[in-house]
């Protein structure tokens, strides 16, 4: 019994060792540096962010400005943008496809809206790209009776907006690490 206390003892004792040894490591992300280099918020707002390409056509131009506003608003907050030092282009498609049809009427009554998006991050001064990557989002909503026509239109714009809003998170993540493994 006293055996086990004493390994238990030395056991917290090289926890809380290895614990101080580590506590200088530790950064937050938006905290203002001290040592005067741009910190993970300066470096975020110098991502331009041009008009979203759109590789389905014209018919998702809302969808597209929803993207860049949604991004727009998780890197630079309410402050605007700083001078750029890098420029983020953005492609994206989307899709929609039936879950759910009613046996009477053969119409859906639930439905997926997805968006596949890949962006590549460029540096301004060299032109070069040094990051590129891909995310989606599928969010699904429910679709009101034949006869709600308005009820149905609000229901897919609402869906529309959720997906973009997971498509501006995901990026902003994505942004984030690698912005932060640079400081």
């Amino acid at each position: 019994m006293l055996w086990a206390n004493k390994r238990v003892v030395a056991r917290l004792f090289a926890v809380i060792g290895l614990a101080a040894l580590t506590a200088g490591c530790f950064q937050p992300m938006y905290a203002e540096r001290a040592d005067g280099k741009p910190g993970l918020r300066e470096k975020l707002s110098g991502v331009e962010l041009p008009p979203v390409a759109n590789v389905n056509g014209s018919r998702d131009s809302r969808l597209g400005v929803e993207i860049r506003n949604a991004l727009a608003f998780k890197l630079y907050g309410n402050a605007t943008g700083m001078p750029p030092t890098h420029r983020l282009d953005l492609r994206f498609t989307s899709s929609k496809s039936s879950l759910i049809l009613d046996p009477v009427t053969a119409l859906p009554s639930s439905e997926n809206y997805g968006i596949d998006a890949s962006y590549n991050l460029v540096e301004v001064a060299t032109g070069k790209s040094v990051l590129t990557g891909s995310t989606f989002s599928r969010v699904t909503y429910d679709v009101p009776g034949q006869l709600q026509r308005f009820a149905r239109a609000r229901a897919f714009r609402d869906a529309e907006d959720r997906a973009s809003q997971e498509i501006a998170e995901n990026i902003q993540k994505r942004l984030e690490s690698f912005f932060f493994a640079a400081i």
